[in-house]
């Protein structure tokens, strides 16, 4: 039987981070990933000002800026002719000013070159979890099937869950979410860069004749999300890419030199957004965090830094009990009382952005002539920029490293602990 002290299943930001912090540590952890790389498209792409500033923290900061990046910092939108600045990072406390868009594969692989670097520390790709091993009602490891076929069983004295939003740990450990209901889907596709336009380090959304449609400079290409109702994607394709193709560049003014990229509904990825928050992240022997214990919308892209931060405070409460192999529920409740009030908050904020915005402008009902009071006083007091900026991007209760993670390599375990 194969034994760990921390079996992470996930190797998403969540996972990758709380293996990197609890190895340093010198707690046995393993990370088990189903795919066999990183490389998956249309991902959470954003690494925050809380997040860089935790890579600084890590000792990562400088291999972190040698990764290709483009920098946002400012989120507009345009309702109909009219423009309204909604966020604006370049005032924000702290010394990055900024969200950097960087493929999360390259994220991911930074992660995880650096817990390899420590030895307590193990990552198993294509290694897909297929149930729980339990033990008088505790969840003492998993089960899992590795790239070969072959089953087999890690006990743990503690099981993670982040395997996101569709987590088959939650579902195995019988932990339900409590469900909101949310008012689109997400196509989400990529056009080429044009000169000129507007760029220039943005996020710039758009929303005209029922539609709405988030862009993102990356450089060399678009990335935008285009929302539709939910539930109505089958039915919207049945119109032909060309539909859509006409659609998107209506709205923000490609034409089909940019568009005739969209070569089929192949290159249009469905995201089925759904948002919600278990009442309890833990049973025994197991917790949940990042998208497993609250799915977010992916309205304003802070799932990534909810999720990052997570993993830091359950590093920080769970590495001692770890290493002295005495970790309870109480740990367990400790991290979900830390990190119940930041997910929850966020979310009512989605619930109200949702309400106030989205579902108007999917059903043609928001009025570029009558903005509602919130929208209008962001276009005209910069301080609420700053204060929006700051809730996207570095949140609630943001997380600092703890201190046995910090320093890099070249420090025993031991010599951080102390």
């Amino acid at each position: 039987m194969e034994r760990t002290t921390c079996c992470v299943v996930g190797g998403g930001p969540a996972g990758m981070m709380l293996g990197l912090l609890l190895a340093r540590a010198g707690v046995a952890v393993t990370v088990l990933e189903k795919h066999e790389d990183f490389l998956r498209d249309f991902r959470g792409d954003t690494v925050h000002p809380s997040t860089l500033r935790l890579l600084d923290e890590l000792g990562l900061g400088e291999r972190f800026a040698r990764l290709p990046a483009q920098r946002l910092t400012e989120v507009r939108m345009r309702v109909g002719d009219t423009v309204v600045p909604l966020s604006d990072l370049r005032r924000i406390p702290g010394p990055h000013k900024y969200i950097a868009m960087v493929p999360q594969w390259d994220f991911l692989d930074l992660l995880a070159g650096a817990a390899a670097e420590e030895p307590s520390f193990t990552l198993r790709m294509r290694t897909a979890v297929t149930g729980l091993r339990t033990e008088g009602g505790r969840v003492t490891g998993v089960r899992y099937v590795d790239g070969e076929g072959v089953a087999g069983e890690l006990a743990a004295d503690l099981t993670v869950a982040c395997d996101g939003r569709d987590s088959s740990v939650r579902a195995a450990a019988g932990l339900l979410q409590e469900r909101f209901d949310v008012p689109m889907d997400v196509w989400n596709v990529r056009v080429p860069a044009q000169p000129g336009g507007e760029r220039d380090g943005r996020v710039f959304m758009r929303t005209r004749d029922r539609q709405f449609a988030a862009t993102m400079d990356r450089g060399a290409y678009y990335q935008t999300s285009y929302l539709i109702k939910k539930g109505t994607d089958a039915e919207l394709r049945a119109h032909g890419i060309q539909w859509f193709r006409d659609r998107i560049g209506e709205l923000f003014d490609w034409g089909p030199e940019v568009t005739g990229a969209i070569r089929s509904w192949d290159d249009v990825k469905l995201l089925e957004v759904t948002m919600g928050r278990l009442r309890r992240w833990h049973r025994p022997g197991l917790l949940c965090i990042g998208d497993s214990a609250h799915t977010m919308s992916p309205t304003g892209g802070v799932g990534v830094n909810l999720a990052v931060q997570d993993a830091v405070a359950a590093a920080r409460i769970l590495a001692g009990p770890l290493r002295r192999g005495t970790v309870g529920t109480r740990d367990l409740a400790r991290v979900q009382r830390r990190r119940q009030l930041p997910a929850a908050a966020v979310q009512k904020m989605q619930t109200a952005e949702h309400e106030a915005l989205l579902r108007p402008a999917l059903e043609g009902t928001l009025d570029p002539d009558r903005l509602p009071v919130p929208l209008r006083l962001m276009g005209r007091v910069p301080l609420l920029r700053t204060v929006s900026a700051y809730l996207g991007g570095v949140g609630i209760r943001p997380e600092r490293a703890p201190a046995f993670a910090r320093g890099g390599t070249g420090v025993s375990p031991a010599a951080r602990w102390r």
